[in-house]
């Protein structure tokens, strides 16, 4: 059997999905070192600066701390929402792990991507299955008979639905250049020029309703310390929190590999640097893994940089900034397409 059909064999792409799992857990966990390391050299915190080598024995404090913390269910609490909502809000993330590749292999000139699976309208499959995350987010909220947890529960809604429009009309310009819904084709036609340098402002209104979807600061008015306590997750504890807390992380990873894929040209090479088929089977994974890190590192550095906007300013940016710019490059790609650009 040659090397492409086996990997289209349905028990390597098991395994692989595996795999890739096992990965996006780790690439979770070095997320969650990296920024507790930042936060804490910042603000001079002793746990994460000293508790091992550069800090990393903190995550294993971490992990006995939530494992050992006693399960605290509310008395009056919907006990069936409230244990299922950890088991919604992990499922989104596998769904769209199921779509989305981690790189690709070439061999002789022919691409194929590093994913479980290939669909025709997996960025469409993709959009529609994280904001599954969203209902899991409200089980908790609603489940935990809280008034604050209530509180940024809705907040979310409102953040969600006016950061969606934006983030959905960008994501169909792209696809309209690229001529496909296919994220492994949209990756693939941007070779040689990224989509970047085609639609700069599609790529500035995604970069930022992205940053809202997935909750990050200044975006994070769902769980505003100093107004709701907590938000959201405030009844939890042990982890049920750590499951939660988790899942944010595995989004800001798949958040930053839908940034490479659709504007940062994914692991497209010049085709010198992979007609050799040891280098094809290695430098494109690597490249786009490479990418993935750094605009991961500037989403974290961006969090300790920017104070936290107001809901109604959030909503403002939305529906009055966000909107008519992605309007404006939708027209734009239009307007490309018909010259033929």
């Amino acid at each position: 059997m040659e090397l492409p059909e086996i990997l289209f064999n349905p028990l390597v792409r098991g395994i692989l999905g595996i795999c890739l799992m096992s990965a996006i857990f780790l690439g979770a966990m070095a997320a969650v070192w990296f920024e507790r390391k930042l936060s804490a050299d910042i603000q001079q915190r002793y746990g994460p600066m000293r508790t091992g080598p550069h800090g990393l024995l903190q995550l294993v404090a971490d992990a006995i701390k939530l494992f050992t913390k006693e399960d605290i269910i509310p008395r009056n609490a919907d006990r069936l929402l409230f244990v299922a909502a950890p088991i919604m809000m992990m499922g989104s993330v596998f769904l769209m792990l199921v779509a989305l590749p981690f790189g690709a292999i070439i061999i002789n000139g022919d691409t194929y991507p590093i994913a479980a699976t290939d669909m025709d309208i997996s960025i469409l499959y993709i959009e529609a299955v994280s904001a599954i995350s969203i209902i899991g987010i409200f089980m908790v909220a609603y489940s935990s008979n809280n008034k604050y947890s209530l509180l940024g529960a809705f907040r979310n809604f409102a953040r969600m639905i006016g950061y969606e429009v934006p983030l959905g009309i960008t994501i169909v310009s792209v696809a309209i250049m690229a001529g496909s819904l296919n994220i492994v084709e949209i990756a693939q036609a941007q070779h040689p020029l990224w989509f970047i340098f085609k639609q700069p402002i599609g790529f500035i209104v995604f970069f930022i309703a992205l940053m809202a979807d997935m909750g990050r600061l200044p975006f994070d008015q769902n769980e505003s310390e100093e107004e709701l306590i907590a938000g959201w997750i405030t009844e939890y504890t042990g982890m049920r929190f750590g499951l939660g807390f988790f899942a944010e992380y595995i989004h800001l990873i798949l958040g930053s590999m839908l940034v490479v894929l659709l504007f940062l040209g994914g692991w497209n090479l010049p085709a010198v640097l992979t007609s050799n088929n040891v280098l094809g089977i290695i430098l494109p994974t690597v490249f786009f893994l490479l990418k993935v890190v750094l605009v991961m590192l500037f989403i974290i550095m961006l969090r300790w940089a920017v104070p936290r906007f107001r809901i109604d300013q959030v909503v403002d940016i939305s529906w009055k900034k966000l909107l008519p710019l992605a309007l404006l490059n939708l027209g734009w790609v239009i307007a490309l397409g018909l010259l033929g650009v």
